[in-house]
C-alpha cells in the first residue's frame, strides 16, 4: 500500500508539472486548443495507468513522464526545454558564469576522471592540481565509470564547503589525498586581451554572462591606456551568445546612442522587445574588426550582425550558427522550469537571423545550404545587401580552420595532452610566452614518446579510394581496375613518419599550445594559438589600411581571388 502511495505521489508531481507546460501553451489560445489538449492529457494518464498496472518490469514515472516532456519540446525547436530542479544550477551558471567549486575541468579516460584544465588562483590551483591528474576517488567513493558530468556535479557545491579527493599523479606514480575548500567561481567573459600588432587591440570575448559589458570596457580602456591603439580586433569565435542585453551594451561602446540594434518579435506582442543603445559610446569611430565562425551564435550574432548593418564594423570568418530565437524562463512547480521560445530576433537592417529549418544543418550544428528562393535581400545602413534565414555572413568570408588527419588523432587519442603533462613534470619553468618555441630537441623527444603509442588514422584520400572500390566492386567494374587500385593504394596510403615529418609545423603549433597552457593557463594557450591564426592575419592588414576598411563598409571592395 505504501508503495502504492509513493507510486501515485510520484505520478501527481511529474503529471502536475506536465499539466502545467502543457498549459503554458495552450492558453495563449484558449477556445482552440482547450477541448484537444483536455482529451489528450487524458490519455496519457490512462498510458501511465496502464503501463503501472500491467509492464512487466516496475517503471519509474517520473523518468518516463521527463522523456515524454522532453519528446514533446523536441518536436518545437533545440531550444525549448525542460529544466529539472537537478540542472537548474547548471543552467544559472550558463547566465551568471558563476559557481561553486574547485575550478577545474574534466574527462573521462579508461573510465576514469582526468584533470583536462585547472583555472588560474582557484582551489584547483591552489591546492596543485595539475592536468594529467586522475581523481580516484571523491569523499571515499569510488569515481570508477562515472560519467564526467556527473562528476563535475560532486565537485560542485556550497561555497566554504570541503570536497576530498584522491588523485593518482601517473608522472610520478604518486597517490595523494587532497581536502579542498570551494569556492565561487567566476570564469570571465574575456579570458585575454592584449597587443596583436602595431596599434592594433584584440579582444577575445567567450560568453555573455553577467558583467560581459563591464569586462569589454574595461578591457578597451587598458589596451587604449597601456599601448593606444588606434583600432581593434574583437574575437566572438566559438561564442555561443548568452544575455541579450549585454549583446546590446557592448555594441553602444561603439555606437552612438539611440541607435537600433536589436528588437524581438514574437505572437505574443506584449512581450515583443526593441533595443537601443542608451548611452552615448566610448569609441564611436575606432576601426573595429570582428571574428566569427559557424559556432558563433546568438547574442555573437546579434553583436556582429548589428555591427554589420550599421556599417559599424567589418566581420571576418565564417557564416555564424544561425540562432535568431529568444527565450524566457518559466517558473514552474517543484523548483523545475519551462525554457521557452517566446519571439525571434531582428537586428537593424530588418532581418532575422535565424536559420530557416531547425533540421538543415551540417553535422558541426551550423546553417545547412539555404535555397535562394527562402532567403530574403536587405541592406545596410550604407545600401550594401546582406540576407536573411541563416545567421551572418561575413564580408569577408575564410574557409574553417582544418587540420591534417593525423594532428586530429594525437588530439583525440589524448597524445598531445600526455606528452605537455610528462613535458610539465620534467620542466619547472619555461620562456616567457613571447620567447617560447617548440626546437627540433623538444620534437623528437615528442616523436619519440609516441613510440608503441596506438595513434593510427584514415586520411580523406585513403576513405575515397575505398568508397571507389566498393561501388567499382557493386558495378562488377572492380576487376578490371584492381591492378591500378593496387598500385594507387600503396601510393597514398598513409605514413605515420612521412607525416610527421610533413604536418611538423602544424603539430608543433599544437605542442607550443598545450604545453605553454601548463605554464600560463588559458591565456597563455590564446596568446600562443593568435601567432599563426590565419583570420588575425586576415583583419591585421584591413585594419592597417584605411582605404580597404572603409570599402568594405561602402561596398566598394573588390577581393582577389
Amino acid at each position: 500500500m505504501d508503495k502504492l502511495k509513493v507510486f501515485a505521489n510520484k505520478i501527481k508531481k511529474s503529471f502536475f508539472i506536465l499539466f502545467i507546460i502543457v498549459s503554458s501553451f495552450f492558453f495563449l489560445n484558449f477556445s482552440d486548443n482547450l477541448f484537444e489538449v483536455s482529451k489528450n492529457l487524458e490519455i496519457f494518464h490512462s498510458i501511465i495507468k496502464e503501463l503501472n498496472i500491467n509492464y512487466v518490469d516496475q517503471i519509474e514515472p517520473g523518468k518516463i513522464i521527463s522523456n515524454a516532456i522532453d519528446g514533446m519540446l523536441e518536436s518545437l525547436d533545440p531550444y525549448t526545454n525542460y529544466i529539472q530542479e537537478s540542472d537548474v544550477e547548471d543552467y544559472k551558471f550558463m547566465t551568471t558564469g558563476q559557481y561553486g567549486g574547485i575550478g577545474a575541468m574534466i574527462f573521462s579516460k579508461e573510465g576514469l576522471p582526468v584533470i583536462s584544465e585547472v583555472y588560474l588562483n582557484t582551489p584547483a590551483n591552489k591546492n596543485d592540481l595539475q592536468p594529467g591528474d586522475v581523481i580516484l576517488e571523491i569523499d571515499g567513493k569510488s569515481t570508477k565509470e562515472k560519467d564526467p558530468s556527473d562528476i563535475s556535479s560532486i565537485l560542485r557545491g556550497q561555497v566554504g564547503t570541503n570536497v576530498k579527493i584522491l588523485v593518482k599523479r601517473e608522472t610520478i606514480n604518486k597517490t595523494f589525498e587532497l581536502n579542498i575548500k570551494r569556492e565561487e567561481i567566476k570564469l570571465d567573459n574575456i579570458p585575454y586581451y592584449g597587443l596583436i600588432d602595431d596599434n592594433i587591440g584584440y579582444i577575445k570575448l567567450n560568453s555573455f554572462t553577467q558583467n560581459a559589458t563591464n569586462e569589454v570596457r574595461d578591457a578597451l580602456n587598458a589596451l587604449k591606456s597601456s599601448y593606444n591603439i588606434k583600432s581593434l580586433i574583437f574575437d566572438l569565435r566559438d561564442n555561443g551568445g548568452g544575455l541579450l542585453h549585454e549583446s546590446v551594451f557592448i555594441a553602444n561602446l561603439f555606437v552612438e546612442k539611440d541607435k537600433l540594434i536589436v528588437s524581438t518579435k514574437g505572437k505574443n506582442q506584449s512581450k515583443n522587445q526593441v533595443y537601443t543603445t542608451p548611452n552615448n559610446p566610448i569609441e564611436q569611430n575606432m576601426p573595429v574588426v570582428f571574428l566569427v565562425n559557424r559556432r558563433s551564435a546568438s547574442a555573437s550574432e546579434v553583436l556582429s550582425g548589428s555591427m554589420q548593418d550599421l556599417d559599424r564594423a567589418v566581420i571576418i570568418g565564417e557564416r555564424t550558427f544561425g540562432k535568431g530565437l529568444v527565450q524566457n524562463i518559466v517558473p514552474l512547480d517543484y523548483n523545475s522550469q519551462l525554457k521557452v521560445t517566446i519571439a525571434k530576433y531582428y537586428i537593424p537592417s530588418g532581418r532575422c537571423i535565424q536559420a530557416i529549418d531547425y533540421s538543415n544543418r551540417n553535422e558541426d550544428g551550423s546553417v545547412g545550404k539555404i535555397p535562394d528562393s527562402l532567403v530574403t535581400a536587405y541592406k545596410t545602413k550604407n545600401g550594401r545587401v546582406v540576407y536573411d534565414g541563416g545567421g551572418i555572413t561575413p564580408d569577408i568570408v575564410l574557409k574553417p580552420v582544418n587540420i591534417s588527419k593525423i594532428s586530429t588523432s594525437l588530439i583525440l587519442k589524448r597524445l598531445i595532452f600526455d606528452y605537455a603533462t610528462l613535458f610539465k613534470s620534467k620542466n619547472s619553468s619555461i620562456k616567457e610566452i613571447n620567447q617560447f618555441e617548440i626546437g627540433d630537441v623538444i620534437y623528437d623527444d615528442f616523436i619519440a614518446f609516441l613510440d608503441g603509442k596506438d595513434y593510427d588514422y584514415v586520411t580523406d584520400s585513403e576513405t575515397n579510394l575505398e568508397e571507389l572500390k566498393k561501388a567499382a566492386e557493386e558495378e562488377k567494374y572492380f576487376d578490371k581496375i584492381q591492378k591500378d587500385y593496387e598500385v594507387l593504394y600503396d601510393k597514398i596510403k598513409h605514413n605515420k613518419e612521412a607525416d610527421l615529418h610533413n604536418f611538423k609545423e602544424e603539430i608543433k603549433d599544437l605542442l607550443k599550445e598545450e604545453i605553454a597552457s601548463r605554464y600560463y593557463f588559458q591565456k597563455g594557450r590564446i596568446q600562443i594559438s593568435l601567432l599563426n591564426d590565419p583570420y588575425v592575419k586576415k583583419a591585421i592588414p584591413i585594419l592597417k589600411n584605411t582605404k580597404t576598411y572603409e570599402d568594405i563598409l561602402t561596398g566598394k571592395y573588390k577581393e582577389d581571388k
